[in-house]
Order: structure tokens, then C-alpha cells, then sequence
């Protein structure tokens, strides 16, 4: 049983230790955390001994170097507690920084869009901005926000209309665009000639998972039911091929009814339970008149 003073006393723990801690479990070993973070390994050992004296638990197994149950309920916590305090030191570089001729906006594949009319009109306030634009999954985008490696971002995923996206950061998040949702699938397939489907009537068809474009994860989030197997895992951002490999009858997809797609395809939209795709703006604190501070007002 875990103890109950693990999570009373988390806040209270080094965070260097804490640190060192997320990084043993990611990399598996005790040299290679060493390695990673300029210390001997015998430096690592300390520190995980102190952390787990100062917590009353053993955390990790060693040989290989395994989370015990305690140590699992500690990394629940470790990695919000970690961003958070890159979050705090990012806010504050943001405050101290006067505003730049730069800009890094980080969107999700199928975000970028909602984001090209705002950047045309803030390059007419300010042509000389040096703006770049970086496509990555949404868990990058949200930590590189609240890390300070982007200055601002665009995610999307699936939601109640709404109803704010999930983020696991300590972000400020503002609704940029809702629209319906809808399954792929082949012109010639037995649900193409219906109006619309409930989504967990679709648990026990084959399905592709993109995850950086459409996650099973998260169809099986807002359908509240397991299923949902994966027939093709796609990794990759081309929304065009995901549509082809529905198209193809690869497995089923679930993405925006207004993305384009083949003569030889449809888009069924989902009637239960109410979905709408929402892109979202993410940012911490922004200071005006900085370009990310710009941005974020064209966009809301």
C-alpha cells in the first residue's frame, strides 16, 4: 500500500531530486539518467536515496531500474510538478524579455489552418516579423508553450460544443473555431448512405489511430467505451493520406466534415454524442505589444 504521507509531502520534495527522479524511470538506468544530466552515477544514487528517505518509500527497483507502485504514484506527479516550474521560469523570462522581431507558434496538423489569416493581417502591423510556424503533435505543442520554446500555439481535438480541451499544462486556453465531425469511410461501405451514426455503435470496427492527427485515444475518451481497435497505426501529419487510407477501406477515421475529401469517399457525421472538432489558443502570460500578444488578439 502506498503511504499517505507520498502525496501529502510531494510538494515539499527538491525538485532537482524530482528531476532526477522522471529521468531514471524514462531512460531505464541509473548511468544513462547520469549520462543525461552531468552527474556521476554514483551523485544519481544519492539523490534517489534522499528522495526516497525523504518520502518514507522505495520508489525504484533496481536492475532494471523500474518504478514501484510508490514510484508510480510519484511520477503521476513528478511531471505536472516539473512543467509547471519550467512554466513559472518561462512566465517570467516572458515578463523580463522586451517584445522581439520573432515569433514561434507552434499547431497541431490540423490547426494550422486556423492560424493563416491571423499571421496575413499581423504581417501587415508588422512586415519585418520573423515569424516561424512548427507543426507537432499536440502533447509537444502544449509543453513547448508552457516550457517558453514557442511563443504561442493552436491545438485541436475533439470535445462537447463547448467545452475546453483537456490540457495536461498550466496554460491559458481560448476556443478559436468549433466545426462538425465525421467518419471516413469508402462510398461503397454499408454506413455510407446514413445521415449520421452514434459514435459507440462504431467500437468494434476496425479503425486506423493517428495519433498526431486523430488518436484512438481520444475517440475512446469522448465515446466513454473501450473498443476502438487498431487495424493501421499512421504516423504521420498528411491529412490527405489519412483520408486515402480510410478511403482505401484501411480502417475507419474520425476527422472535421470540412476537410476535402475524394469523389469516392464519405463523411457520416457523428449525431450521438454531441462532437464538435476545436481548435483551441494556448499561451502563458503575454505582454503586450509583443507579436505573440498580437497574434493571440486576431485570433480571439
Amino acid at each position: 500500500m502506498v503511504p499517505c504521507t507520498l502525496i501529502r509531502d510531494t510538494y515539499q520534495v527538491d525538485p532537482h531530486l524530482l528531476r532526477t527522479f522522471v529521468t531514471v524511470v524514462r531512460l531505464g538506468s541509473f548511468s544513462a539518467a547520469a549520462t543525461e544530466l552531468g552527474y556521476t552515477q554514483a551523485a544519481v544514487s544519492q539523490q534517489i536515496a534522499t528522495l526516497e528517505a525523504d518520502l518514507k518509500a522505495t520508489l525504484l527497483n533496481r536492475r532494471p531500474a523500474t518504478p514501484t507502485e510508490a514510484g508510480t504514484r510519484l511520477l503521476e506527479h513528478a511531471n505536472p510538478i516539473l512543467l509547471r516550474l519550467e512554466a513559472a521560469r518561462a512566465d517570467i523570462a516572458r515578463l523580463a524579455l522586451a517584445p522581439q522581431g520573432q515569433l514561434k507558434v507552434g499547431v497541431t496538423p490540423l490547426a494550422g489552418v486556423a492560424v493563416a489569416v491571423a499571421l496575413a493581417a499581423l504581417r501587415q502591423q508588422m512586415p519585418r516579423l520573423d515569424v516561424t510556424l512548427q507543426v507537432r503533435p499536440q502533447p509537444s505543442v502544449t509543453t513547448g508553450v508552457a516550457r517558453g520554446d514557442l511563443d504561442i500555439g493552436l491545438v485541436d481535438g475533439l470535445a462537447a460544443p463547448g467545452d475546453s480541451l483537456p490540457l495536461q499544462a498550466p496554460l491559458t486556453g481560448a476556443g478559436v473555431t468549433e466545426s462538425e465531425v465525421g467518419v471516413i469511410v469508402p462510398r461503397d461501405h454499408p454506413l455510407a448512405t446514413r445521415a449520421s451514426v452514434r459514435l459507440a455503435d462504431l467500437a468494434d470496427a476496425r479503425w486506423i489511430d493517428a495519433p498526431d492527427i486523430s488518436p484512438l485515444s481520444d475517440i475512446r475518451r469522448v465515446a466513454r467505451t473501450d473498443g476502438f481497435r487498431t487495424t493501421l497505426r499512421y504516423e504521420g501529419t498528411d491529412t490527405q493520406t489519412l483520408v486515402a487510407l480510410a478511403t482505401a477501406a484501411q480502417g475507419l477515421t474520425l476527422l472535421p466534415t470540412g476537410l476535402p475529401t475524394p469523389a469516392d469517399s464519405v463523411a457520416i457525421r457523428i449525431g450521438v454524442p454531441p462532437l464538435v472538432h476545436r481548435v483551441e489558443l494556448i499561451h502563458g502570460t503575454l505582454r503586450a505589444p509583443s507579436p505573440a500578444a498580437k497574434l493571440a488578439a486576431l485570433l480571439r
